[in-house]
């Protein structure tokens, strides 16, 4: 996301991450992923089983959909990073408007099971 944080301002919108661990591993992190946004982090997964998000396993390795990310994500030049406190837990995107309203929600299914930027920004409009 941090490439797209400029078309998401420009959209009148804010971005933000919420991460596990705790504040020194937050720290390390958006340093090493050189994030400009807020990035919050939820030691507790309070969150994550608020919004429902799933757990992957060792199998969800070895799915062709998740080889197929990590092969994208390689050609961009992404590299895995410092395993977190529960490197199982899947995330997601959410876009969120005035007045409390969900605009958008992705959850992800397995490792590397993104929302498309683009996406996200077009639920903005």
């Amino acid at each position: 996301m941090r490439d797209h944080e400029d078309d998401i301002q420009q959209a009148g919108a804010n971005l933000a991450a919420i991460g596990l661990g705790d504040r020194h591993y937050g720290s390390i992190f958006k340093r090493q992923t050189e994030i400009s946004f807020p990035l919050l982090i939820d030691e507790e997964r309070q969150a994550y089983k608020v919004a429902g998000l799933k757990m992957g396993s060792m199998l969800h390795l070895m799915r062709r959909d998740n080889l197929a990310a990590r092969k994208r994500a390689q050609a961009g030049g992404h590299r895995q990073r410092r395993l977190g406190k529960n490197p199982f837990q899947l995330g997601g995107s959410f876009v969120f408007g005035p007045g409390n309203v969900d605009l958008f929600g992705h959850l992800s299914q397995t490792f590397g099971d993104n929302a498309e930027p683009v996406d996200l920004i077009a639920a903005l409009g």
